[in-house]
């Protein structure tokens, strides 16, 4: 074969290898560039279901967090009234099955009573989830707490909204986080790197002009993405079972106050309205609601003392739910309710 047509043969070889060369490299680009949207995609859908997952606990938490701090600050006339009792007796602790709720003592129920004070005044400029942290916490806790010391000195029973919550907040140690209440913060947290690290890949993904390292780019942004998926599933898990049981546990403290306010009604207009200050004076009926009244605040002061959530030990750790206590709580509650029907 003449050499000139030996050199075009080459040549054309070449060119077909070159196209055929050219068509795999753009296939492996358009295949990484599919890989890339697909993963955004993705992870923007599950960061949006946690997203609402987040919203809707964090809206049962608050309202469990805003019913029992009512609940605590009501305390305060309860101990009033009782305090103008004269000649009554030392009420006796409630126990049963081994369990025991707190005694009657002023000075405790005080503390609670302008402790949750504290922290309602500031409850209107809370950001989403606050309120709700503290009953994860505790809310009896958190009350105490807010009869502390803020980091500057100042006594955080001296401050006044918002100022008098990010206070008590700081007291327990991070808030709503720390004390294992979950919510945006946690998720982003748990996320960290992961979340902002699929955004970073995909959106640097333009700049890169060879197939192989869009590619591997492509391959990384898919391993973020599952590791993302697999923390906001995990976290979303915790939120599904921790909204249910605020939701069942404020159904229970509502029943128990319900029934307080009830009985306590007539002890207090005996009290404040008939000028009864005398236990001598009470009637039978009158000095049955006193101690059922008792030990309704009894009972109350113990639902709102456990914490919803057990407390995280590690920073970015998904917190758990405290079933058994909270579920032993609301038995408790029933059998005194049935007691007392």
């Amino acid at each position: 074969m003449p050499l000139p047509f030996i050199v075009g043969a080459v040549a054309a070889g070449a060119a077909a290898a070159g196209v055929g060369s050219g068509v795999k490299g753009a296939k492996k680009m358009k295949d990484a560039n599919e890989t890339m949207k697909l993963a955004d995609k993705r992870h923007n859908e599950n960061f949006k279901k946690f997203e609402i997952t987040s919203e809707i606990t964090n809206e049962a938490m608050d309202r469990l967090g805003l019913l029992q701090l009512k609940v605590l600050q009501s305390f305060e006339t309860f101990s009033d009234t009782i305090e103008k009792i004269q000649n009554r007796p030392k009420f006796a602790e409630y126990s049963k099955d081994g369990v025991e709720f707190p005694t009657y003592d002023k000075e405790t129920l005080k503390k609670v009573s302008v402790g949750a004070g504290v922290l309602l005044g500031g409850a209107g400029g809370a950001a989403a989830g606050t309120i709700g942290g503290f009953a994860a916490a505790g809310a009896t806790t958190s009350a105490v707490m807010a009869l502390g010391t803020a980091s500057t000195g100042t006594a955080i029973a001296s401050l006044s909204g918002a100022a008098a919550t990010n206070a008590t907040l700081a007291a327990l140690g991070g808030g709503a986080i720390a004390a294992g209440g979950g919510g945006i913060a946690l998720g982003t947290a748990v996320l960290g790197a992961a979340t902002a690290g699929i955004g970073i890949l995909v959106g640097g993904a333009i700049f890169n002009i060879t197939g192989g390292k869009l590619s591997d780019k492509a391959d990384e942004a898919w391993r973020q993405m599952e590791k993302a998926e697999r923390s906001i599933n995990e976290i979303c898990r915790y939120l599904d079972e921790l909204r249910p049981l605020s939701e069942t546990y404020r159904d229970s403290i509502l029943l128990v106050k319900n029934k307080y306010e009830t009985i306590f009604n007539g002890v207090y207009e005996a009290v404040n309205y008939r000028d009864k200050t005398d236990w001598y004076d009470f009637t039978k009926e009158e000095k049955l609601a006193t101690e059922n009244s008792i030990l309704l605040v009894g009972l109350l002061y113990k639902m709102c003392q456990v914490n919803l959530v057990n407390k995280v030990e590690t920073e970015g750790e998904v917190p758990t739910v405290n079933k058994e206590e909270v579920g032993q709580n609301i038995r408790n509650a029933n059998e005194v309710l049935e007691q007392l029907i």
